[in-house]
């Protein structure tokens, strides 16, 4: 197909382009088929030929007609890859953002969805025949649970923070510390919700040393709360210092301004995992003194994406009724989805069996041990001793900001094979269908078993056993 000069043969091109088969051929083989055909999957279509004019087009051969009709199908079999489908966490990262955060139980969404497909009483009271609060039961559980005076709900955290600074400090002055002025995922910087707000922000302290005294000496008549930020994705060691909620709230009622708290996530439930007992409760926050407290629902609460205020009563209702809390409240489908979810809490061995994020993270080694053992029984049974797999002992992150600095113990199995890089393994896991996200270290490819659920395990086994047979 080249010429004397090294340039493709512009007739053998041509000739070659000639054997791809037209879209309207394709479509016409798909619908012979019984496949999908036309527009619905024109894209998909375009794209295989598209792939296969460019490397004629780079000096290859046109594959046979009916090979490219087979990879056309192949191509329709497979979801694109920016489709929302099930994934299985292998990387022990249990609030994965980047793979949706909290996963509800079958139970929950059991009780819950049939909300969705009829009416509800979303704002309609029953016992009056009227117009009736939105949320049904949420508020009232989540301030229950916080024992708090009143709560709400929103979209997420940073639009309740943005809520929360709107409807209580516009035009006024918050102060907060250098060290918390963080930026999370997303590009989200508490500053520029403060600005969005038309708050002025008033920053104390140095980046790793903030005392109570330094947002003592800042207040002035302009000042209208405190303000104390969970750092959310990172964590600051060696020579620090922060002022508690309980010195911020003594404060506050000495000076009388309120403290309040983004906890950015947040947990109703005590845990027992021993790197997780020292975490403080909602609860625990809203005692220590705090007016107000903002905290995610699909964090460690273990819930759908929302926005949860809770605390005192007359705040939490002046940004009720803040024009902007109605662009940023939740739909009826999350609220059905939350309500239940929250009701679990009222019954702590039920919130253990229903609430998987609450359930992951409570996990010791030895109960993913056996999981573990399954999948490498699946691998051995292989026969094949270049591919090696173990069980090791390492760490997991709870993930999604919740608290950074803590590890907790795990249970993996390594898989490995000499002159092989883990990465070639992670690629080959990604494209099992359903795809399983594994993490690499050390040239390895480790799956965590803290994030995996039982019925992903027929699935590692296939996906071990594809592993075992690559060349």
């Amino acid at each position: 197909m080249e010429s004397k000069l090294g340039a493709p043969d512009s007739a053998s091109t041509q000739a070659q382009l000639r054997r791809l088969p037209s879209v309207s051929e394709v479509d016409r083989h798909l619908a012979a088929r019984g496949l999908p055909h036309g527009k619905p999957v024109r894209g998909e279509v375009l794209a295989v030929l598209e792939g296969h004019r460019q490397a004629v087009l780079g000096g290859a051969d046109a594959p046979e007609r009916g090979a490219l009709l087979a990879a056309v199908e192949q191509r329709l079999q497979r979801p694109p890859a920016n489709q929302l489908r099930r994934v299985i966490n292998a990387t022990g990262v249990v609030v994965h953002t980047n793979l949706g955060r909290a996963v509800l139980s079958p139970a929950v969404l059991q009780d819950a969805l049939p909300l969705a497909s009829h009416y509800t009483n979303l704002e309609f009271d029953l016992e009056t025949g009227r117009r009736g609060a939105r949320g049904g039961r949420v508020p009232e559980l989540l301030a229950q649970l916080a024992e708090a005076e009143a709560a709400l709900v929103v979209n997420n955290n940073a639009a309740a923070v943005l809520l929360m600074l709107t409807a209580l400090a516009a035009g006024g002055e918050v102060i907060v510390s250098r060290g918390e002025l963080v930026e999370i995922g997303g590009a989200f910087r508490v500053p520029d919700i403060m600005r969005l707000s038309g708050v002025r922000l008033v920053e104390v302290g140095t980046t790793n040393r903030t005392r109570v005294e330094d947002y003592a000496q800042a207040i002035t008549p302009e000042t209208v709360a405190l303000l104390k930020v969970h750092p959310s994705n990172f964590v600051m060691t060696g020579f620090t210092e922060e002022a508690t909620v309980s010195e911020l709230a003594a404060l506050g009622r000495e000076r009388g301004l309120p403290v309040w708290n983004d906890l950015g996530s947040g947990n109703f439930y005590r845990f027992e995992q021993p790197a997780l007992r020292a975490l403080p409760t909602v609860a625990q926050e809203v005692r220590a003194g705090a007016d107000l407290v903002t905290l995610s629902g699909d964090k460690l609460l273990g819930a759908v994406q929302a926005g949860i205020v809770v605390g005192k009563r007359e705040a939490v209702q002046t940004m009720q009724r803040h024009p902007l809390y109605r662009s940023l409240r939740l739909d009826k489908l999350r609220l059905a989805v939350l309500e239940r979810a929250l009701l679990d809490y009222l019954d702590i061995p039920v919130l253990r069996a229903n609430n998987r994020v609450v359930a992951m993270l409570e996990r010791t080694p030895d109960d993913m041990q056996p999981l573990a053992e399954r999948v490498l029984a699946a691998l051995r049974a292989q026969g094949r001793g270049r591919l090696q797999g173990s069980i090791v002992r390492e760490e997991s992150l709870a993930g999604g900001g919740a608290v950074p600095e803590v590890r907790i113990a795990t249970v993996c199995l390594a898989i490995e094979r000499q002159g092989a890089d883990g990465e070639q393994f992670s690629v080959q896991l990604r494209r099992h269908d359903p795809p399983i996200i594994a993490r690499v270290q050390e040239g390895r490819v480790l799956l965590d078993f803290r994030t995996i659920l039982e019925d992903d395990l027929p699935h590692l086994e296939h996906a071990v056993a594809a592993l075992a047979q690559l060349p």
